[in-house]
């Protein structure tokens, strides 16, 4: 089992290009036992995304603005260290890189279109306020 189950489709037919990917292991941090963290089981995967070529123009642009805060130097870095196997968390971190450049090149929501209130919705609205308040007046102690 050592070969990876990529490509890792970002959408459509655009995915993470594996000669782009800069893998980096090390140990996992947490508390150890016998072999527990010795092995380098952490990864981080690095994506150079002001570089790359694979996607769209357009895409870049959109996940470079939108992930602004998570870039250094252009590049986007993810990192994973659930799981005691390094297969198992190599294959966590291009799945998560690949869902967050996903939703980072999603384009951007339609503008909600204003519409106008339609009659009878306000009409009942006020009918069911008069009903509400003659109800509350009448629990007065006025006629007692």
């Amino acid at each position: 089992m050592d070969v990876m189950s990529g490509p890792y489709v970002i959408r459509g037919s655009v995915s993470l290009p594996e000669a782009e990917l800069i893998w980096r292991f090390s140990r996992s941090s947490g508390p150890g036992g016998q072999h527990v963290n010795t092995s380098d089981s952490q990864v981080e995967l690095r994506f150079d995304l002001a570089r790359t070529e694979a996607l769209p123009e357009v895409w870049k642009t959109r996940a470079l603005d939108r992930l602004a805060s998570r870039l250094v130097g252009g590049v986007v870095s993810v990192r994973a260290s659930e799981h005691r196997s390094q297969w198992r968390n190599r294959e966590t971190a291009a799945v998560r890189l690949a869902s967050l450049l996903a939703e980072a090149t999603a384009p951007p929501p339609k503008p909600r279109r204003a519409t106008k209130i339609p009659r009878g919705i306000n009409e009942r609205r006020l009918r069911e306020k008069k009903q509400r308040a003659q109800t509350k007046k009448g629990r007065s102690g006025q006629d007692w």
